[in-house]
């Protein structure tokens, strides 16, 4: 029997892949990177520090990497954050898992306070069992951390 179910929020729950990749497009540009679009949306399943290496030189990384990631946060929750809408039926979808016994679980990489508004914007808050956000993990996606995190607090909650 299903125990519980993990999802990734990002571009999974909420659409927010265009504004991650916009987000991070005019933060590179704004360190001099003129990138296309496509290129940049493309990565956008991982962490920033799986993904500025495709485009910056170690130097680069070195001398503004910390920066531009700082600024590309600052963007994405200043401009585009409260935009961020949930796909269709989300709701229903885990109000249906949640009737059905299985624990329903958030393996985020986003920050704190980007998951809180992620779980209002999803009206999910009372269905969710745990969640994790960019501090339950040491490394990115795509790397597992951040799930197995999620299994470990979901397991926890019996």
């Amino acid at each position: 029997m299903i125990e519980a179910v993990i999802f990734d929020v990002d571009g999974t729950l909420v659409d927010t892949v265009d504004m991650h990749a916009e987000a991070w497009q005019r933060a590179f540009r704004e360190f001099g990177k003129e990138l296309e679009f496509q290129a940049v949306r493309e990565q956008i399943s991982k962490g920033g520090d799986q993904l500025m290496p495709e485009f910056l030189s170690e130097k680069e990384l070195e001398e503004f990497g910390e920066k531009l990631e700082e600024r590309r946060t600052e963007l994405f929750d200043m401009e585009y954050l409260p935009k961020t809408k949930p796909f269709p039926k989300v709701r229903e979808l885990c109000e249906r898992i949640k009737k059905d016994g299985v624990k329903i679980v958030l393996a985020s990489s986003a920050t704190g306070d980007e998951v809180e508004f992620f779980k209002k914007a999803m009206n999910i808050v009372d269905l969710l069992e745990a969640e994790t956000t960019s501090d339950d993990a040491e490394a990115s996606k795509p790397e597992p951390d951040i799930f197995e995190a999620a299994m470990k607090k979901s397991a926890t909650r019996t």
